[in-house]
């Protein structure tokens, strides 16, 4: 039942920040999706390890939070900030593993999936601002620009 609704809280985030967001807002919707088709696949498979450190996830984990550390990066936001570190969590419950093989098998699925939960509401609630930015001033610049010419004059002899 819990995944039922996770799935459809993520499947409204998704649409929403789909249909009103910008583009820092698509792209973890692209983010989000990936992740969301490699779990099934790996599921379908029938690699889910819980006894000993997951490589399946593991990979999925380190996509995702590459995926998201350079959206955090790259976005004209503060929000992406916040989902690295929650894409970064489950890293966590990797390296926990490894150091703990004892560890019971419930507390490491736990770790890996718990901090999922805060995406859909975080996601819904970037689209949202971004919405009232560009209601209040009429544009929100997506993404940081790096290659801006320097205002330094040059000197030629």
């Amino acid at each position: 039942m819990r995944i039922a609704i996770f799935i459809a809280l993520l499947l409204v985030a998704l649409g929403y920040a789909a249909w009103r967001g910008g583009a820092p807002e698509r792209v973890m919707v692209g983010i989000a999706i990936l992740m969301v088709l490699l779990d099934r696949l790996l599921v379908s498979t029938g690699q889910v390890e819980y006894h000993s450190v997951d490589l399946g996830y593991l990979v999925i984990d380190l996509i995702g939070s590459a995926a998201t550390i350079a959206l955090a990066l790259l976005a004209h936001r503060f929000w992406p900030m916040i989902v690295a570190v929650l894409h970064v969590l489950p890293l966590l419950a990797h390296i926990s593993r490894a150091l703990d093989v004892s560890m019971n098998p419930i507390a490491y699925l736990t770790m890996q999936v718990a901090s999922s939960w805060l995406l859909p509401p975080l996601l819904i609630l970037a689209t949202w601002r971004h919405q009232q930015r560009l209601r209040r001033s009429g544009s929100d610049p997506s993404w940081h620009v790096f290659w801006r010419p320097s205002s330094r004059m040059t000197v030629s002899g």
